[in-house]
């Protein structure tokens, strides 16, 4: 009996996951699509600097973590407008109804939003200053995370632009998803900063319902492409596979 291949069986998951997002964060309470979502994406990322530091003011935390994390997710933000403007990813150029602009804020946006209202207001109680090794590594990651799905998405915008089909060079010679990985490590350094399980959770439900549905549909796309097989079975999902391969495309020239 043949043994079914693990993500052609997650496929009918993948498609009414996909379908119900979509309607959600496109087609919510109907009506004319007159908002790009992009546009709804970079409100929230590029007004990130100012919530955080309108929150500082309210709170009147000017604690060492608070400027770190205003520093980060601020400067994120605006890390986000440059690259939409030099290499805007087509996903979000998708016109919206206002209802589902309204719900890709609420249900992912949003939520973002309350990692530093947790860190900065106090609700979570007096705590002392995380230790600065947390701090270096929070930096370290972030940076890690923003060089990586910078690059990741420039060389996915460039390369497709010119010669459609798989990308098998670069950031993508290891790992299939190097933009979403670097994506996770940029959100990971904010839940370090935070310190509590609330933004874990958030991440859980983004990275699950929305990153890995995402990946896997989008392999369910690539997999028309010739050479997948060969690709997919030298490369990581999402963490890079280090070591080469003799059919490597890099390795042989």
């Amino acid at each position: 009996m043949p043994v079914r291949d693990s993500h052609s069986a997650l496929q009918p998951v993948v498609l009414t996951v996909r379908r119900m997002t979509a309607y959600l964060s496109e087609d919510f309470l109907g009506g004319p699509r007159l908002l790009k979502l992009a546009w709804v994406v970079n409100f929230q990322k590029g007004l990130t600097w100012a919530w955080v530091a309108g929150l500082m003011a309210a709170y009147g935390n000017t604690s060492t973590v608070a400027w770190v994390y205003l520093a980060l997710h601020g400067s994120y933000g605006l890390c986000w407008l440059m690259k939409d403007a030099a290499f805007p990813d087509p996903r979000w150029q998708t016109r919206v109804t206002a209802g589902g602009g309204l719900m890709a804020f609420l249900l992912v946006l949003g939520p973002y939003w309350l990692f530093p209202w947790l860190l900065v207001s106090g609700v979570l109680g007096a705590r002392p200053e995380p230790p600065p090794e947390l701090l270096a590594g929070a930096i370290a990651l972030h940076t890690v995370g923003v060089a990586l799905m910078l690059s990741a998405d420039s060389q996915k915008y460039f390369t497709l632009r010119y010669r459609p089909g798989l990308i098998e060079e670069g950031l993508w010679a290891r790992t299939r998803h190097p933009n979403y990985l670097g994506e996770m490590m940029i959100y990971a350094s904010y839940a370090l900063l935070v310190r509590h399980w609330i933004p874990w959770a958030i991440l859980a439900w983004v990275w699950t319902v929305i990153f890995l549905v995402s990946m896997l549909a989008q392999e369910a796309s690539l997999a028309r492409h010739p050479g997948w097989a060969a690709y997919r079975a030298r490369t990581g999902f999402l963490f890079p596979r280090l070591l080469k391969s003799g059919s490597d495309p890099v390795s042989r020239r």
